[in-house]
């Protein structure tokens, strides 16, 4: 699964470990990817989105048919 929100386009950002003798290594920092199935009333049919935990909360707030809207003005598809 690509860690990818279609919400808010989080993606993995990047950086070092650094052990105790300073040594630094590559490390992936990751956003927190869900996926959830939502019903889509204008539709008439179940979407699943693939979100981060911060954007499933946004969804709760504006609603399912806004958040399908942002994510189609986008360039996303559902």
């Amino acid at each position: 699964m690509s860690a990818h929100c279609q919400l808010t386009g989080a993606k993995p950002g990047f950086g070092n470990n650094i052990s105790h003798s300073h040594r630094r290594t590559s490390r992936r920092f990751d956003p927190n990817i869900q996926r959830k199935r939502y019903w889509l009333p204008s539709v008439g049919r179940h979407v699943r989105l693939t979100l981060s935990a911060w954007a499933n909360k946004t969804v709760d707030a504006i609603g399912i048919e806004a958040a399908v809207a942002r994510i189609r003005a986008r360039g996303g598809k559902v």
